[in-house]
């Protein structure tokens, strides 16, 4: 969390709204251990990582929508959901991440 913490502030000096996306659980295999976490602004800039490159794509997806929405989401992307597999989680395990707006 410390290593996104410049670029959230820096965010938030530009007015930028920012979504937090932290990995909650892993289930089997996985490529980040609880705690990981990813910052998103609303213009798509990215800070951070969940996973080490293989659902990043899917966790701003989600992170953008939880922005326009206001409203926290639960994501889970396993060897068995077909998107985590199409963005490369190919681990064998399932990852949960938890997104949430930043309310300044």
């Amino acid at each position: 969390m410390k290593e996104i913490l410049d670029d959230i502030d820096r965010w938030r000096g530009q007015g930028k709204q920012v979504a937090v996306a932290r990995v909650v659980g892993v289930e089997g295999s996985g490529p980040r251990l609880p705690g990981a976490a990813m910052a998103v602004s609303d213009a798509g800039e990215v800070a951070g990582s969940v996973s080490g490159g293989c659902v990043e794509g899917a966790v701003v997806t989600e992170a953008l929508d939880v922005i326009a929405g206001r409203r926290p989401r639960m994501a889970t992307f396993g060897f068995s959901d077909d998107e985590a597999f199409s963005v490369g989680l190919t681990c064998g395990g399932t990852v949960h991440v938890f997104i949430e707006p930043l309310d300044w």
